[in-house]
């Protein structure tokens, strides 16, 4: 059996096209159904349900022999016992540092003042300002970052943007683009050698679907 870990919403949806390609059908939607493993027209398949942030964990530990995780939370996680086949260019967005209108990021970058950050993406963003050379404290926060600045909590977030609507409703800017951000096919390292047969025709659909 064969465990295919995928979280709900525009990840679920945008992943459908490449199960077609390997002919797998999903018998239920999460989003109507309160299942948390759904079968599939395959008996030799399944999906589990889980949240975005919890794939990579899943897959690393073998609870899921493979997934579809965006690079910001790969990236995050570590990578640790994970093979990154296919990048499905899906999900598409970037990672991003974001300032108030009002608030002059990169003068203050300039003269060398050490930022407040409000984040979720720890891991991101100390290699980020690292790479940079510019000094910041770290806040995690686990939503609503556009808040943080109003608040007075931080002087500027990092985080996901696709269209930039909710930062301009909040009265702030994108200063500078970290990397883009796109969901993989990601494979648990022991599945790939204990059930390569089953797991390379997967892989290979996947992969011409992209290239399709």
């Amino acid at each position: 059996m064969i465990t295919l870990a995928l979280s709900k919403g525009r990840i679920f949806d945008e992943t459908l096209p490449f199960l077609a390609a390997a002919g797998v059908v999903p018998l239920d939607n999460p989003e109507s159904s309160r299942k948390l493993m759904i079968g599939t027209n395959r008996d030799d398949l399944r999906i589990v349900v889980v949240r975005a942030s919890d794939v990579a964990t899943y897959v690393q530990y073998g609870a899921a022999d493979m997934g579809v995780a965006g690079w910001d939370t790969l990236y995050e996680h570590g990578g640790n016992g994970l093979y990154v086949p296919v990048d499905l260019n899906i999900a598409r967005c970037r990672m991003c540092v974001a300032a108030p209108v009002g608030f002059d990021y990169e003068r203050s970058v300039r003269r060398g003042a050490r930022l407040r950050i409000a984040t979720k993406y720890i891991k991101w963003s100390r290699d980020y300002f690292a790479e940079q050379g510019v000094h910041v404290d770290l806040i995690k926060l686990y939503g609503s970052m556009e808040l943080a600045p109003i608040a007075g909590l931080a002087d500027a977030i990092v985080d996901l943007v696709s269209t930039g609507a909710t930062l301009r409703a909040n009265n702030m800017r994108e200063v500078t683009t970290i990397a883009p951000i796109s969901s993989r096919l990601i494979v648990n390292q022991t599945a790939m050698k204990l059930k390569r047969a089953e797991l390379e025709p997967i892989i290979r659909d996947f992969r011409h679907a992209v290239k399709a």
